[in-house]
C-alpha cells in the first residue's frame, strides 16, 4: 500500500496522480503498486511539485513497517535516528 499526500500541488500532478492512485480525499491519493511502479510515481511528483509539497508513505519491511520520502518545500523532513526513520520539524522563515 502507498499513500500521496499533497498540498498546493499543480492541477496536472493531481490528474497524473489519479490515473494512478484513488484520490480519497482532496489532496490524498492511495493505491497498491509494486517498488518499481511507486518509484515512477515519485519521480512525477519530484519533477512536477512546483511550489506545493508532498510525502509518499509506502508498506516497508523494517521496524516502523513503513517508509516515506517528503518533495517540494516541505518543513517536515525524514531524518534518521538510531535506524529509525523520523520527521525533523523546520522552524518558519521570519515573514
Amino acid at each position: 500500500m502507498m499513500v500521496v499526500v499533497t498540498n498546493n500541488a499543480p492541477p496536472r500532478l493531481r490528474g497524473r496522480l489519479a490515473v494512478w492512485l484513488l484520490e480519497v480525499r482532496a489532496g490524498v491519493y492511495v493505491g497498491t503498486y509494486s517498488a518499481r511502479t511507486r518509484e515512477m510515481i515519485a519521480e512525477q511528483v519530484r519533477d512536477m511539485i512546483a511550489d506545493g509539497d508532498a510525502v509518499i508513505a509506502w508498506t516497508a519491511r523494517n521496524d516502523a513497517g513503513f517508509d516515506f520520502e517528503t518533495y517540494g518545500s516541505n518543513r517536515r523532513m525524514p531524518v534518521e535516528f538510531d535506524g529509525l526513520k523520523l520527521v525533523a520539524f523546520h522552524p518558519q522563515e521570519p515573514v
